[in-house]
């Protein structure tokens, strides 16, 4: 799971339908969604379809026309400045995107879409390009007017991490060393939400995460370095700096009484990701031990068949 680019033709909509779940901090599979949706190799996802699988995850996923294309960049704005994510067909109803923000300072507008077809996935689109890309005209119709239909992703449970895209944290994850946090998204958020809270009006005092990071980041890189001698430094660094983005991305907190236990989590999870990566050797006698494990059931056998007889 993540943030990349779809494999095929067809699935399109399965990966715009993770990507909303995604920024309403919902992790989703597209094969899981995929196989909900059934998507066709010819024809790929119809809003019905889509729409199945978003009440599977508890959302709903209503159909909004407008013929104005001025009235339809109101709507869409509307629903991304109260961060629901919208699920646009595009190119003559052919292809799924996501749209999942905007720039509200300039004066030209740009709004963040998550378009699988391309790679990197995250892209600042302008509203001249969207608009021609998003209006439909049926060809078939004698006077055919222009359609601008928006499919918002309405979550029915309390959400309690948002993403919020800028357009600056867009242009970051689009730069090719970040490549795979982008990448690994799910990853980080679904490791996230598992030491941290939202930010709510009842957690004021709490802690933002990724100050928290930012303090405890140069003991974290030392205590990594220390015990995996041979993990460079600014390889911790950057993961740190991954978990930092994250965290600010979706305004993750944890209580001023947790702060410990975040530490230990934080440093298993550096830990492990730095076995992961250059691997280790035995500890403790970590081999007799699997050797012991390997032996014991074979043992176990033996005396229930001796005691049977």
């Amino acid at each position: 799971m993540g943030l990349y680019r779809q494999p095929n033709d067809w699935t399109c909509g399965p990966f715009a339908l993770k990507h909303a779940l995604v920024t309403l901090g919902r992790l989703a599979d597209e094969d899981t969604i995929s196989e909900i949706v059934h998507p066709h190799w010819w024809a790929g996802s119809d809003e019905v379809k889509l729409a199945r699988a978003a009440r599977h995850y508890d959302c709903d996923l209503p159909l909004v026309r407008r013929t104005d294309a001025h009235r339809a960049q109101g709507t869409l704005m509307n629903y991304v400045d109260r961060s629901v994510p919208v699920l646009l067909c595009v190119d003559q109803w052919s292809h799924w995107i996501t749209v999942v923000g905007r720039d509200p300072v300039s004066t030209k507008q740009r709004f963040i879409v998550l378009d699988s077809r391309y790679e990197p996935v995250l892209h600042v689109v302008p509203w001249a390009k969207l608009r021609k890309r998003w209006r439909y005209l049926d060809v078939e119709r004698d006077q055919p007017k222009p359609l601008f239909d928006l499919h918002p992703v309405r979550a029915k449970f309390r959400v309690p991490h948002t993403a919020r895209f800028s357009v600056e944290r867009a242009q970051y994850l689009r730069r090719p060393e970040n490549a795979g946090l982008a990448k690994h998204w799910d990853d980080y958020l679904g490791d996230l939400m598992e030491i941290c809270k939202p930010k709510t009006s009842r957690t004021a005092g709490n802690m933002p995460m990724s100050e928290f990071l930012r303090q405890h980041q140069d003991m974290l890189v030392q205590r990594v370095g220390y015990w995996h001698g041979d993990v460079p430094q600014t390889a911790v660094e950057r993961l740190v700096r991954n978990f930092r983005f994250v965290a600010e991305t979706y305004m993750l907190t944890i209580p001023a009484s947790a702060t410990r236990r975040a530490t230990v989590d934080m440093s298993m999870l550096l830990a492990l990701w730095a076995a992961a990566s250059r691997g280790i050797d035995s500890m403790y006698g970590s081999d007799e031990d699997n050797d012991c494990k390997r032996r014991a059931p074979r043992r176990r056998r033996r005396r229930r068949l001796s005691y049977h007889w």
